[in-house]
């Protein structure tokens, strides 16, 4: 199934960015965006996990940089039956996790300092648990390849809006696509196909984790008492995350964000820790 929201994805990208060809410079421009999307769907697929990891400035650590966080992996891994990932952390004082990569056998788990310093041993392991069910479960591929995908529309709209101020591109020939009101358009709708990118990630990915990450790690309460202490971590201070990858995240680090809270393609983690709370293990 996530493959094929991964294609559904990548032909709706395609489309847009042939149809912002065409609005600068008509045939020939939506040609050239043609080839692009093609360029572009490549390496959304194949370097999607290093275009995050390098976003967020993620650093891989060895067993003897990171022994216990290391550790806990390698313990999971075992009952997971998974490939070792890439251990990686951001220098970010806000506690948060991610995994990305495109299968178990190309990924990367992700940690910020602040988690390090804020949860105990049994409540890390939960969270790296339920990081590495994502992996087990597929989701990471549909997660990253989102994450791209809405950062260049994103960029769409960015470009749109800079050539509407400026008269559009084409001169006076409007059969060059220099339509002002097109890019205007563009610069409109750009940013809500974003949003329904972000929505197409299903909030139930993070229920299943959380239910198979408590069965990797043998128990629900760790990974239930993280996940109040990241809530409230998150209400406190807002990550300086991009919106467009606000999903990676095992809490929304927008959560100060009114919009990007009323979008989030988070459950609420109160809902998220009843559930862990009944699970029996």
């Amino acid at each position: 199934m996530n493959y094929v929201k991964t294609f559904i994805l990548l032909f709706t990208l395609t489309l847009l960015l042939i149809w912002v060809g065409s609005m600068f410079g008509g045939p020939r421009g939506a040609m050239i965006a043609f080839i692009f999307a093609l360029v572009l769907n490549l390496g959304s697929y194949w370097f999607s996990d290093k275009i995050i990891l390098t976003m967020y400035k993620a650093k891989e650590v060895s067993k003897n940089e990171a022994p216990e966080l290391y550790s806990i992996v390698e313990d999971l891994i075992i009952d997971a039956k998974l490939p070792m990932p890439k251990v990686c952390i951001v220098a970010q004082k806000v506690p948060n996790a991610f995994a990305t990569g495109r299968d178990p056998n190309h990924a990367a788990v992700c940690v910020t300092e602040g988690i390090l310093g804020l949860l105990t041993e049994d409540e890390l392991k939960g969270v790296l648990a339920h990081e590495l069910a994502h992996i087990k479960n597929r989701d990471t591929l549909i997660m990253t390849i989102a994450a791209t995908v809405a950062g260049a529309i994103m960029m769409l709209a960015s470009m749109a809006r800079w050539a509407a101020i400026f008269g559009g591109f084409g001169g006076r020939d409007r059969n060059r696509g220099g339509s002002v009101f097109g890019l205007i358009a563009i610069a409109i709708f750009a940013p809500l196909a974003a949003m329904i990118v972000q929505l197409a990630i299903s909030r139930t990915r993070e229920y299943a984790a959380d239910k198979r990450g408590a069965h990797f790690a043998h128990s629900a309460q760790g990974l239930a008492s993280a996940l109040k202490k990241l809530d409230s971590a998150a209400k406190k201070h807002r990550m300086p995350a991009s919106p467009q990858t606000a999903h990676l995240f095992i809490v929304n680090p927008l959560r100060g964000d009114f919009l990007a809270t009323l979008f989030s393609t988070h459950p609420p983690v109160e809902k998220r820790v009843e559930r862990l709370e009944s699970l029996k293990i």
